[in-house]
């Protein structure tokens, strides 16, 4: 009895994960090809093979539908790992030296712009405009990239220490800009940038920040 309770309960998981990741699906492409604006729940759940109400059971409203696309994207994946847990956050305590260690936090970034990129250059031309799902949209996804970047000033912290005269919130108060999607998108979408282009630049400019911000500015 108790065996079967707990297949049907690991059946009913699985499934409602499938449908979660239909929707998902079809929201991203919704997404992409039509913008922010023309996309509707009762759109999507049509487009999902799914009730409206599905949708908002297993994600929510259209704000918290493009949260969710924008969180998959991220990472690649839909699994339940905080981008710090995962490898490619935890290699760069590998990284020989400082240098080392920003040249691969300067991909890292490079590699998830170029996951939501598309996205958020859908979103980003349209603008939130009065839309206050869109408009909590961006300022989340900008709180949680200075919390990306105050995990990864952390982890360079541990892995190799940091300057004396390295003024950590300053510092990530620039970090936080130039890893901004804004400037992703300026680059390659509306500069014809390829993204090895972009990559680059960020990995020399982040050297260069750190250098800079590293000998301080404030009198001894």
């Amino acid at each position: 009895m108790s065996t079967d309770r707990t297949y049907d309960n690991r059946s009913r998981a699985e499934a409602a994960l499938a449908t979660r990741r239909r929707i998902i699906e079809a929201a991203s492409e919704m997404l992409l090809r039509e913008g922010y604006h023309a996309m509707s729940v009762s759109a999507l759940a049509g487009a999902a093979g799914v009730s409206a109400q599905t949708v908002y059971n297993a994600i929510g409203g259209k704000a918290a539908v493009v949260k969710a696309v924008y969180d998959v994207l991220l990472v690649g994946d839909d699994a339940p790992v905080a981008m710090q847990d995962r490898p490619e956050f935890r290699a760069m305590s590998e990284a020989p030296d400082r240098e080392a260690f920003m040249r691969a936090y300067a991909a890292l970034c490079a590699t998830i712009y170029e996951r939501v990129g598309p996205l958020l250059g859908v979103l980003l031309a349209q603008g939130p405009g009065g839309d206050s799902g869109l408009q909590d949209f961006v300022a989340t996804i900008d709180r949680e990239r200075r919390a990306g970047n105050t995990n990864a000033l952390n982890a360079l912290d541990q892995a190799h220490g940091l300057p004396p005269r390295l003024d950590r919130e300053h510092f990530i108060d620039i970090v936080w800009t130039m890893s901004s999607p804004e400037i992703y998108d300026r680059f390659v979408r509306r500069c014809g940038w390829t993204h090895e282009m972009y990559a680059a630049w960020l990995a020399e400019a982040l050297v260069a920040i750190f250098d800079h911000a590293s000998n301080g500015t404030q009198e001894d």
